[in-house]
């Protein structure tokens, strides 16, 4: 007699769908004529149970109109029919688009995704994805930020005293003027508001070559910095290994780095000291933690780039505490362009969650002035 025939019992449902839009919000505090406004491009997966996961893609500057086509007419298609596992979505769509660049606008169009299959995913548990993936600090330690080259020297001193009065223990500005004494007129006012007790940090963006770095750090270096980041052309490894060979401060990038791939190349090459991945740029939650994983190998720090509600999350499943990086006043929360309650809660320069199911992002159909 034949073995009766066992039914297979399927418990990953099938995507059925992917919908997007975009929204773009004015900042309340411009990022400079080449940033005034930020754009968040809005995703929504559907599965054949009839469960929904939510994401975003998100860019402040270049490409919403490109992603969210990438999104709209590249990945729906081929995602639909898949099961809703973010991991092997992930690995599948990545292999899928790489004609089109292995990175960058390919994989700020898949954060949409996986973002979207993380929340499914933890809903379906009946959880937060923090909670999903297994929470390791109670809280995070929050930094000031700020894209303020373009203050006043007034109106920068300005601002480091509205962070210390907020309790920040450390903060962050932006260097990189025509005069390199202008800088260090900048850094020094700053200092002198934090004292030597609080942190402070310098980002560059890119706006000095290798000669011009190493004439910076022999002014700046003095006012005891936590770190100077992406001071060169970030593609520019070969600058980035002499220069963390003979800086006195500590080296950070990342924030345009877009594959694990050339996160190893740098951490092989000894180039960087703390690197930074932006969740969105390097296709979500689930390259993240494959980044953050071979930066432990490695013993190099990680510092989540940008948007504090989503990087705040991941941050709080790390085995090691780390700073989250929240410019002032650009939180989804106070561009008023989320329709619920924040995932995570800010108070004395410590995140926290609010136990919200999945990530917790509902967003406006428009910004709320």
């Amino acid at each position: 007699m034949s073995a009766p025939a066992v039914e297979t019992v399927r418990t990953v449902p099938l995507i059925t769908g992917l919908t997007t839009r975009l929204l773009t919000v004015p900042l309340r505090r411009s990022w400079g004529v080449e940033a005034p406004e930020n754009h968040v491009i809005v995703t929504e997966i559907q599965t054949d149970d009839g469960g929904a996961g939510h994401g975003f893609s998100w860019t402040p500057t270049i490409g919403p109109q490109a992603v969210q086509a990438l999104l709209d007419y590249d990945i729906a298609p081929f995602i639909t029919g898949l099961p809703a596992n973010p991991e092997t979505v992930w690995d599948a769509l990545w292999k899928r688009l790489h004609e089109a660049g292995g990175g960058g606008l390919t994989t700020i169009a898949m954060a949409g995704v996986d973002l979207a299959l993380w929340d499914l995913q933890a809903r379906r548990a009946g959880t937060s994805v923090t909670g999903l993936l297994g929470q390791r600090q109670e809280s995070a330690e929050v930094y000031g930020s700020g894209v303020n080259l373009h203050y006043t020297l007034e109106e920068l001193v300005a601002q480091t005293e509205r962070w210390v009065a907020a309790g920040h223990r450390a903060v962050k500005i932006k260097v990189g003027k025509p005069d390199i004494r202008e800088d260090a007129e900048r850094v020094a006012a700053v200092r002198s508001v934090l004292g030597p007790d609080r942190k402070l940090m310098i980002d560059a963006n890119q706006r000095w070559d290798l000669p011009t770095t190493f004439k910076a750090l022999d002014v700046l270096a003095e006012y005891g910095l936590e770190w100077l980041e992406e001071p060169i052309r970030a593609d520019d490894l070969w600058a980035y290994r002499r220069l963390r060979k003979h800086s006195p401060v500590p080296i950070a990038l990342g924030e345009n780095l877009h594959t694990i791939y050339r996160f190893r190349d740098f951490i092989e090459a000894e180039a960087a000291d703390i690197i930074q991945p932006n969740i969105i740029r390097v296709g979500g939650i689930t390259p993240f933690r494959r980044i953050v994983e071979l930066a432990r190998t490695n013993s190099i720090r990680v510092m989540p780039h940008l948007l504090p509600e989503l990087s705040g999350q991941l941050a709080l499943t790390l085995a090691e505490p780390t700073l989250v990086e929240d410019v002032e006043d650009a939180s989804f929360e106070q561009l008023g362009i989320l329709a619920g309650p924040s995932p995570v809660r800010f108070s004395n320069s410590r995140l926290t969650l609010t136990d919200q199911p999945g990530l917790g992002f509902r967003f406006t159909d428009h910004p709320q002035a």
